[in-house]
């Protein structure tokens, strides 16, 4: 199948890998305005170039189009690759708003082609891991879950771009960095009912958060504390997420969430534990996420199924982050 790529910034590239590493998949076409920021894709994947993305559109050789522009923009290029019947990759957060997510997913419905969002953590060794522990159901009852992003993301990284930490376009560390977790959070523990937030603006120059802390309650009653930054001096200090349970504690952790910190379970023995933490820290990336969702878009496609991560995945993470920002503003609990 024939993917092209929209926004040829850094994220491109983890696409255009991916690609590469898929059989049967071929990147066909590159656009953005900047001719020069394609020309990496052009030489590499022989990739046509367009700077006109509706007349990339109109290319018939074309199966799926992944929107890697800023976030701002996706609905209106996601709306316009579905009314020429192309399957959409979009990267993460789906959209800026619920409102222009909706039009995102009923483009896709509307014209029956598939939609995925871009949440890739999912496929980490661990993150599958610690699903498969969640859903054996060893862990008993949720209590309670803690989720850290405690990341530096310094002011150079904004001002790479003008788009970068604007409210319109960006987001701040929930929209941008902890969506990644949030999202891990809802895989996890299911229905977000009720959440309460503060967050501030601290130490970078930019329109939205740089510091945030959140609870989320779930249809369960387990309760998840969610705090994140990327004010943290000198570089990303912790990515965790630890989930207690009347049987079990069990943490994932690192500067980027990918090992076993902690594997306490009722029932299990320490030399188990050992070797579940081992068989993880052997390979700890694990095939790349994107090349998984891309992969599976394919099959999907094939089998006329819904993608592995859908429009409503990304819509559920996004209205979680969008209620801590207006628990925040108006600084009471909300129920979603």
């Amino acid at each position: 199948m024939n993917f092209a790529i929209v926004g040829c910034g850094f994220i491109a590239k983890k696409h255009a890998e991916a690609i590469k590493n898929i059989k049967g998949a071929k990147l066909y076409a590159v656009c953005d305005k900047e001719p020069e920021l394609m020309q990496p894709y052009v030489v590499e994947h022989e990739a046509e170039p367009y700077t006109d993305f509706e007349e990339m559109l109109q290319n018939p050789n074309i199966d799926i189009v992944n929107i890697c522009t800023p976030s701002g923009s996706h609905a209106i290029l996601a709306e316009l690759a579905a009314k020429y019947k192309k399957h959409i990759i979009v990267e993460k957060p789906i959209a800026m708003t619920i409102e222009d997510t909706d039009r995102i997913i009923k483009a896709a419905t509307e014209n029956n082609i598939k939609l995925a969002v871009v949440h890739p953590n999912r496929f980490r060794p661990v993150a599958l891991k610690l699903k498969e522990i969640m859903d054996s159901g060893k862990l008993g009852e949720i209590s309670h879950a803690l989720c850290v992003v405690n990341w530096n993301r310094g002011q150079h990284y904004y001002d790479q771009s003008p788009w970068r930490g604007t409210k319109a376009f960006d987001g701040g560390v929930l929209m941008n960095q902890a969506i990644h977790n949030l999202d891990l959070l809802l895989w996890y523990l299911g229905n977000p009912m009720e959440v309460m937030s503060m967050d501030a603006t601290r130490l970078r120059k930019i329109e939205v958060e740089d510091v945030s802390t959140g609870i989320i309650r779930f249809e369960s009653g387990a309760i998840a504390t969610v705090q994140a930054s990327t004010t943290v001096y000198p570089r990303n200090y912790e990515e965790s997420i630890t989930i207690f349970g009347e049987k079990g504690t069990v943490k994932i952790g690192g500067t980027n969430a990918l090992y076993f910190k902690d594997i306490i379970i009722e029932g299990m023995s320490e030399v188990e534990a050992l070797e579940i933490k081992e068989s993880i820290e052997k390979n700890p990336w694990g095939t790349p996420g994107h090349q998984i969702i891309l992969s599976d878009m394919m099959e999907s496609i094939r089998q006329d199924r819904p993608p592995i991560v859908t429009g409503e995945d990304g819509k559920t993470a996004l209205s979680v982050v969008l209620n801590f920002y207006k628990s925040s503003k108006e600084k009471r609990l909300l129920t979603l």
